[in-house]
């Protein structure tokens, strides 16, 4: 008998909740059952938080089951309060239609959308229309408001005020079940951890206005050992546009996340064999780079390409080895006036720091090379004419490389 794909993802570590288990379990096992996973189009781009829900796709789809990307051009004209503290700001649809453009452009890299096999699906198609009484008296009446502020998502937020208009964003998934299940045949809702009580709603509605029975899933927000949610990086998010997060970038930043992340991390990010996943993270000592090197590999080929990830290898094992300048590091091209720049405005303009402060105390750590001569005073002014190649190499601490061009 062939395992259920929720085996699978309980196996490599996805899984934190369900509903009816086993019975799910069976459904999953004998049936194909169609899914969705909503996407508030937020940003015009994914980021690598984003990547472990289409994996569970990618996963899913993989055993045969149908994926609905559910591109949340509507939903987003609120903002989901889940797991926040403040109100999101408000976005224009113009920007919202761009941002769902580009996560369907996106998704429909790594999701096989031919022949029914995957559906888009965008919930501006039915929640931009609907007058509000004729929804007030199908929807809102199925929805008891005690036992919506008894959720996490709304008690967090009583104290700092929460708006009407937030407290809308749970009656608004759960129609997107409803109309799913209406459109599509829909029978599972899938969702990180933070949208259990959104999931359960939808269920409910679905259970009250039809008398069918639908199901939920949800899977554990990746994070980092240190607590904080994976792909936030020092520039912050770490995105699936390559013009925003460069695979370079993305491959750097997967080879040096903490030890102790590197077998979650290849359970959930690659499809390397669950086996080999759990012997690459109980290397020790510097051997434990031989997972981080096949983790950062892995990732950058199934989100760019394979060239891409042999690239930023050889790139990274070049300037580790401190091998010299190559042609895959990130570089900028800066105007370099006649009487120079000085070095903490040059760290700011090619983005390796923040501000002067930040700037400072690098240097005065002894965190800034120039073609491998340390720096040590904040006040340095770099020049053209020091520089004869048109070209040199800031280093920042050990692993960070950025090569200048002159204009």
């Amino acid at each position: 008998m062939h395992q259920s794909v929720l085996d699978e993802l309980k196996e490599r570590g996805y899984l934190d909740q369900t509903t009816h288990e086993e019975e799910l379990r069976e459904l999953l096992r004998d049936a194909k059952l169609t899914f969705y996973i909503g996407f508030d189009a937020t940003a015009d781009s994914l980021t690598l938080g984003h990547f472990v829900q289409i994996m569970v796709m990618k996963r899913m789809q993989n055993h045969g089951h149908r994926p609905i990307a559910l591109l949340g051009a509507g939903t987003t004209m609120i903002g989901d309060p889940s797991g926040r503290n403040d109100m999101r700001g408000l976005m224009t649809k113009e920007q919202i239609d761009h941002n769902a453009a580009c996560f369907e452009e996106q998704l429909s890299r790594f999701l096989d959308f031919s022949e029914g096999k995957a559906i888009f699906d965008n919930n501006a198609n039915w929640l931009l229309e609907p007058k509000y009484l004729d929804f007030m008296r199908d929807v809102g009446v199925h929805f008891s408001v005690s036992r919506m502020l008894a959720m996490d998502s709304y008690k967090n937020r009583l104290q700092d005020g929460l708006t009407f208009f937030e407290f809308g964003y749970l009656l608004l998934q759960s129609y997107d079940f409803l109309v799913l299940y209406r459109r599509h045949n829909c029978r599972m809702q899938m969702g990180g951890s933070d949208q259990w009580s959104n999931i359960i709603g939808g269920m409910e509605l679905v259970r009250k206005v039809e008398g069918e029975q639908v199901y939920g899933m949800t899977f554990k927000l990746l994070t980092t050992a240190s607590g904080e949610k994976m792909g936030k990086s020092q520039k912050g998010a770490v995105w699936l546009d390559r013009n925003k997060t460069t695979p370079y970038e993305m491959y750097q930043y997967l080879r040096n996340v903490d030890d102790r992340d590197v077998e979650k991390f290849l359970l959930q990010l690659t499809f390397v064999p669950t086996e080999e996943c759990k012997e690459l993270g109980k290397l020790g000592g510097e051997r434990i780079n031989e997972g981080k090197e096949r983790l950062a590999y892995e990732v950058v080929k199934i989100i760019h390409s394979e060239e891409d990830a042999k690239n930023a290898q050889e790139t990274s094992r070049a300037l580790f080895s401190g091998g010299g300048v190559d042609e895959n590091m990130p570089s900028s091209e800066v105007e370099i006036p006649a009487e120079g720049i000085g070095l903490l405005s040059l760290l700011q303009e090619i983005g390796l720091t923040k501000s002067n402060g930040e700037g400072r105390r690098l240097v005065e750590q002894g965190g800034i090379s120039i073609d491998d001569v340390k720096i040590e005073d904040p006040g340095f002014v770099v020049k053209k004419d020091d520089y004869t190649e048109g070209s040199f190499v800031i280093k920042k601490g050990k692993k960070v490389f950025h090569k200048v061009e002159m204009k």
